[in-house]
């Protein structure tokens, strides 16, 4: 018995350093394809693929379909034209991976849905369900285009919002002495959002022998951001002038961080009416009404004393 007890641990302590060598082996050759990925890529960060929840299949279910009705979706153009459409999605990134002809299917897939989600509510009663037989398949039909618009402007926010501190870092490893493509691979990786997609797509088309005058010209088809257009065609006319890239970006750092302090003074001077407006129109007369309320009030009490008194 006892030397079975000793066999046993004795395999068990086999196996377990055997484990311990092949996870730190696995550990090894994970950190080296990291690494290879990160010196291909530029990125730091990789995400695990999480399950799919039930909004994505939903959602991927929507866009199976709507390759079904891409034909339909693109004669079915209204406020959605196929030039605006792809306008729309170079500034949005490309969400979902979205075609044009996607995207005009998606429009009919929604729209078909509204009238079903309408005929369904009318056929049970609900209150004025008849006018959301028009009013569903409407909903459907623009909710796609709304949404897309929405997307491709905070997009837009978000790259004016991090540029400034983009500027100044790449401006920094200029000065250092790197060339503008080395320091845009650098820096690049401890960014996040629109604006790293945005340089890490430009320096691929570099290395994949796009001109860069041509690279530029797409990042400006890309943004229509007015601070980020004024940098790349500063950059454009440098390149063609000879003008030392360092002090483009610096300049241009400076004058972003001028014109978000002067946006941010111009919203705070339109929110002054506004909340005048609310004051007057909605704060003002709710306490008028509260005090006026507590007055009748306390004049029907007192009424009521005075008509006790006199039974």
């Amino acid at each position: 018995m006892d030397a079975l007890i000793i066999t046993c641990l004795f395999l068990f302590l086999l196996l377990f350093s055997i484990f311990l060598k092949e996870w730190y082996r696995y550990t090894v050759e994970k950190q080296k394809l990291i690494a290879h990925l990160h010196d291909v890529t530029g990125y730091r960060t990789y995400h695990v693929r999480k399950p799919e929840t039930p909004t994505e299949r939903l959602v991927k279910r929507i866009l199976k379909y709507g390759d079904d009705y891409a034909a339909v979706g693109q004669r079915i153009n209204f406020f959605s034209e196929s030039h605006e459409v792809e306008d729309w999605l170079l500034k949005a990134g490309r969400p979902l991976d979205l075609t044009v002809a996607r995207f005009q299917g998606v429009k009919i897939v929604l729209a078909l849905l509204g009238f079903f989600v309408g005929a369904f509510l009318f056929v049970l009663g609900f209150p004025f369900s008849q006018f959301g037989l028009v009013a569903w398949p409407m909903v459907g039909y623009f909710l796609p285009i709304l949404l897309l618009k929405k997307k491709a402007r905070e997009r837009q926010q978000q790259i004016r919002y991090d540029l400034p501190e983009f500027l100044d870092t790449v401006s920094v490893t200029l000065q250092a002495g790197g060339s503008l493509d080395q320091s845009l691979r650098e820096v690049v990786r401890y960014f996040d959002g629109p604006l790293r997609e945005e340089f890490s797509r430009f320096i691929q088309e570099i290395d994949l022998g796009v001109p860069r005058e041509k690279a530029y010209e797409e990042l400006l088809k890309r943004n229509d951001n007015p601070e980020f257009q004024l940098l790349i065609k500063a950059l454009i006319q440098g390149m063609r002038l000879g003008v030392p890239i360092a002090v483009t970006f610096k300049l241009q750092a400076e004058n972003m961080r001028r014109m978000r302090k002067e946006l941010v003074k111009e919203k705070a001077a339109k929110a002054s009416p506004k909340v005048t407006l609310i004051t007057t129109f909605v704060v003002a007369p709710t306490a008028v009404l509260m005090i006026g309320g507590l007055m009748v009030l306390n004049m029907m009490k007192d009424t009521k004393i005075f008509t006790d008194m006199w039974k």
